[in-house]
C-alpha cells in the first residue's frame, strides 16, 4: 500500500482550472461533464464503440430533460444537439438526418411589414385585408353582406379608440378611401349598428375580461356599485 503523500497547498492553488481558460461550451445547459463525454466519444477510433458511446450520451441527455420525453421528435432534437455540441466532428450512425453547419447557421428571411404608416391606425391592418378581399369578389349578395360587416367592424373599432359618437357617413367615407373608391356606400340606404348597441357590446366584452375573483355588488341604496376583491388580505 502506497504511503499517503500530503499535497502542497501552493501547488493545488497554482493548478486550479478557471472557466475562462476552459474550452467554450456550445450548449451550456448540459454542463461541462457532458461536453467532455462528447469530446471523448469523438476521439474513439472504433466505429462500433463510438456508436455505443453516442447512444449512451443520448440516454444521459434524455434523463436531464424528463419533462420533454413526451414531446414529439424529442429524440430527433437530442441527436441534432449531440452533433452540434461535437462541432459536427462526431461520425456515428444517426437514426435521423445529420445536420450540417450551414443549415444550423441559416438565417431566416426578413419579414415584410404589412403597412408602415396607415392613415387610420385605429382600424388596424386586418380591416385593410378584408377590404382587399371584398374588392376581389364579384358583385352580389355575398359581397354586399361582407361590405356591411366590414363597415360595422370599422365603426366598432372607431368607437373603441375614440370614445365619442360617429356618423355612418364618416365610416362610409373612410371605407371609400381605404378601398380606393371601389366600395361606395355613401348613396346607399344601409344603416350600421347604432353607437349605443356597439358601446353596450364593448362593455359586455370588458366585463368578461375582469378577474373572476372580483365581484360587482350594489350597496344598500343601489346608487354606486363597488368591487369586492376576495384576494385582498384583511388588515
Amino acid at each position: 500500500m502506497e504511503k499517503y503523500i500530503k499535497e502542497n497547498a501552493n501547488d493545488v492553488v497554482h493548478h486550479l482550472e478557471y472557466n475562462a481558460e476552459r474550452p467554450h461550451l456550445i450548449i451550456p445547459e448540459y454542463g461541462r461533464h457532458l461536453q467532455k463525454l462528447i469530446d471523448q466519444a469523438t476521439e474513439i477510433a472504433d466505429r462500433d464503440e463510438r456508436n455505443k458511446a453516442a447512444k449512451y450520451i443520448i440516454q444521459v441527455m434524455g434523463s436531464l430533460n424528463p419533462h420533454l420525453r413526451d414531446v414529439p421528435d424529442f429524440q430527433h432534437k437530442l441527436w441534432d444537439q449531440i452533433f452540434i455540441m461535437s462541432d459536427f466532428r462526431l461520425d456515428v450512425d444517426s437514426p435521423y438526418p445529420v445536420p450540417t453547419r450551414e443549415v444550423i447557421n441559416l438565417k431566416p428571411e426578413r419579414l415584410a411589414y404589412p403597412q408602415k404608416n396607415p392613415k387610420y391606425r385605429f382600424y388596424g391592418n386586418n380591416i385593410k385585408y378584408m377590404i382587399n378581399v371584398a374588392n376581389s369578389w364579384e358583385e352580389g349578395e355575398m359581397k354586399s353582406a361582407l361590405v356591411k360587416v366590414i363597415a360595422n367592424h370599422m365603426k366598432k373599432s372607431y368607437l373603441s379608440w375614440n370614445k365619442d359618437t360617429v356618423t355612418d357617413a364618416v365610416i362610409f367615407e373612410h371605407l371609400l378611401e381605404l378601398s380606393d373608391g371601389k366600395l361606395n356606400l355613401l348613396q346607399s340606404s344601409e344603416e350600421l349598428l347604432t353607437t349605443t348597441d356597439i358601446m353596450r357590446t364593448n362593455k359586455k366584452t370588458s366585463n368578461k375580461n375582469m378577474p373572476q375573483n372580483a365581484k360587482i355588488k350594489n350597496n344598500k341604496n343601489g346608487k354606486k356599485p363597488f368591487v369586492k376583491n376576495n384576494n385582498k388580505n384583511p388588515k
